[in-house]
């Protein structure tokens, strides 16, 4: 129920509704399987279900997978920081490793690493109550050309683009500016401290930022 809940969250970004064959893509199980939790979840009271239309979090629900999401991320955050592992290798072994974890454990992992605020991934971290920090970035694929800052997280679970990502220098921290975006959804040429990388709309999709807008000229 976790599982489901804190996905519905993931994808509707707290907010929107999302449909049963989205949550089934992405927990990889059968739409018959979806439909059954998410019809037991509505039962419950921890979502809003209405045909043809999708499920959204109530609020006993989202306050659930907050927390959910919290014990992922700090999961990711330790076998990154402590473990050694890479950012792309993290979000399953997670997944299997925080059914294992009570609060106790949950909490001294948070003292350990010194209560950090972000994922590997730079997704804020939850607070205990439930809360999820606002960070005030945007996509890049919406900032103008010109327009610097640094990249606030990368919001991508495939292994191998993951791993592109992190040898190219496109990770959360990085400070970049925008030379020129192509149009109709075309590439994106990007100046990454001293280096320059040319990338695709659908991987820039994935890129968040805070960015200052470009000066203007005179």
């Amino acid at each position: 129920m976790r599982d489901y809940l804190a996905e519905i969250y993931r994808l509707g970004h707290g907010k929107a509704w999302v449909s049963n064959t989205a949550i089934a893509d992405e927990l990889d199980v059968s739409s018959p399987a979806a439909v059954r939790m998410v019809r037991r979840l509505d039962e419950l009271g921890l979502v809003e279900h209405v045909p043809y239309q999708g499920v959204k979090l109530l609020k006993t629900g989202e306050k659930v997978a907050l927390l959910s999401i919290r014990r992922h991320r700090l999961v990711e955050r330790f076998l990154v920081n402590q473990l050694q592992f890479g950012w792309h290798e993290v979000h399953d072994q997670a997944d299997s490793l925080q059914k294992g974890i009570n609060q106790i454990l949950e909490d001294r992992i948070d003292m350990l690493m010194g209560y950090p605020k972000t994922c590997p991934h730079g997704d804020p971290i939850p607070t205990k109550d439930g809360v999820m920090p606002l960070l005030g970035d945007k996509p890049l694929k919406v900032v103008p050309p010109g327009s610097r800052g640094k990249i606030s997280r990368v919001r991508e679970r495939h292994e191998d683009k993951l791993q592109y990502m992190g040898s190219i220098g496109l990770v959360p921290g990085a400070k970049f500016e925008l030379i020129s975006r192509a149009p109709f959804d075309g590439p994106l040429r990007l100046k990454l401290d001293r280096n320059e990388q040319v990338i695709g709309h659908e991987l820039a999709s994935s890129i968040w930022v805070i960015s200052k807008p470009p000066i203007a000229k005179e």
